[in-house]
C-alpha cells in the first residue's frame, strides 16, 4: 500500500501538473488566436498581434509598458503620465469624457480599458476590439499583468508576466523587511478620496499597508474604498494616517478628530500629487508606493 507522505506527495505534484497545464491553457502556442475574459465577464478573442494600442485607464498603460510593449501605444486616457514616454502620446480624455473621434482616428486594433468606461460599447459597435480590465487587488493585478501580455501576442508572454509579478513581489518584500518594528501593527486609516471615501483592508492599497505590518482600521467587510463616516475614524482612534497633502491641511478643523492620536502625536503620512498618482493606482508602481510609505513611516518613527 501507498504510504501517507508518498500519496502527499503525489498529490502534491498532480496539483503542480494541473497548476502548470492551466497556465500553458491561458497561453496559446506564438501566433495562435489569444482568448481572454475581461472583467464584464466577456470573452474577446484577439487573433493577430495587435500593433496600435489604446489605454483608457492609466496602471493599463503602465503595465504595457513594464512588460516592455510601450512602443504599442497610440494613445491613453488624460491621466497617464507614465513612464516618460506617454506623455507625448494624444490624450483621449477620461472615464466619462472620452474623445471617441480622436480615438477612432488613431485606427487602434486594441483598446484597454476600465470596466466602468462609458465608451466601451460604441467602440464595439464600430468594429474595434476592446478588453476591459479594472484590477482592484493585488491579485487582479497578478491576473491582469497575464492577460495584457497574452492579448499583445508578446514573445513569451508567460514567461514575461511572471517575472514582472516577481520582480514586484520582491520589491514589496524589501520593503517590508526594513518598516521600524516601532511601526509594526499601528492602526492606520487611509483617506483614498475627498468625501472621506477610504482605503480598507480588501483594497490594493490595504494590501500593501498589510505588507508592511500595519492594522488597517476599515476592515474587509466594509469593502475595497467605502465611504465612511467621519465618526468612525474618530472612534477607530488611528495611530497613523494616510492621505493626501492638500486633504491633510484641515485635519484639525474636522469636529472631534483633535482627539486622535494619529493627529495628536502628528503621525501624518501626506503625498503630494505626483506621489499620489503613483499610491492609488493598481499598477506595476505598487513597490513605489511602499517605498513612499516606508518614507513616511521612516520619519515617524525614528529608531
Amino acid at each position: 500500500m501507498m504510504g501517507a507522505l508518498q500519496w502527499v506527495s503525489l498529490v502534491g505534484m498532480l496539483l503542480f501538473v494541473q497548476s502548470v497545464l492551466a497556465q500553458n491553457a491561458a497561453f496559446p502556442p506564438t501566433g495562435a488566436p489569444f482568448s481572454v475574459t475581461d472583467d464584464r465577464g466577456r470573452t474577446v478573442v484577439i487573433q493577430k498581434a495587435p500593433q496600435r494600442v489604446i489605454t483608457l485607464l492609466p496602471s493599463l498603460g503602465e503595465i504595457v509598458c513594464e512588460l516592455q510593449a510601450c512602443e504599442l501605444l497610440v494613445g491613453v486616457d488624460r491621466y497617464s503620465n507614465w513612464p516618460e514616454r506617454v506623455k507625448t502620446l494624444p490624450k483621449l480624455g477620461g472615464l466619462d469624457d472620452t474623445q471617441l473621434e480622436a480615438l477612432v482616428k488613431l485606427k487602434p486594433d486594441l483598446v484597454l480599458l476600465a470596466r466602468s468606461s462609458r465608451v466601451t460599447q460604441r467602440l464595439e459597435s464600430l468594429g474595434i476590439k476592446v478588453v476591459a480590465l479594472e484590477p482592484q487587488s493585488q491579485e487582479d493585478m497578478h491576473r491582469v499583468i497575464q492577460q495584457i501580455a497574452g492579448a499583445l501576442h508578446l514573445h513569451n508572454a508567460k514567461e514575461r508576466a511572471e517575472l514582472l509579478w516577481q520582480s514586484i513581489q520582491q520589491k514589496l518584500e524589501a520593503a517590508a523587511s526594513r518598516v521600524p518594528p516601532s511601526a509594526k501593527g499601528a492602526r492606520i486609516y487611509f483617506e483614498a478620496g475627498s468625501g472621506y471615501f477610504a482605503a480598507g483592508e480588501a483594497s490594493y492599497i490595504g494590501e500593501t499597508l498589510r505588507r508592511l505590518g500595519l492594522v488597517n482600521v476599515v476592515t474587509p467587510m466594509m469593502g475595497s474604498f467605502p465611504q465612511v463616516n467621519p465618526e468612525f475614524v474618530v472612534k477607530a482612534n488611528p495611530q497613523i494616517i494616510f492621505m493626501g497633502e492638500r486633504a491633510a491641511t484641515d485635519l484639525k478643523t474636522r469636529p472631534g478628530w483633535s482627539r486622535i492620536e494619529a493627529i495628536q502625536k502628528q503621525r501624518i503620512c501626506s503625498f503630494t500629487p505626483a506621489q499620489s498618482d503613483i499610491v492609488v493606482r493598481s499598477g506595476p508602481r505598487i513597490p513605489d508606493a511602499a517605498e513612499l510609505m516606508l518614507a513616511c513611516l521612516k520619519r515617524i518613527y525614528p529608531e
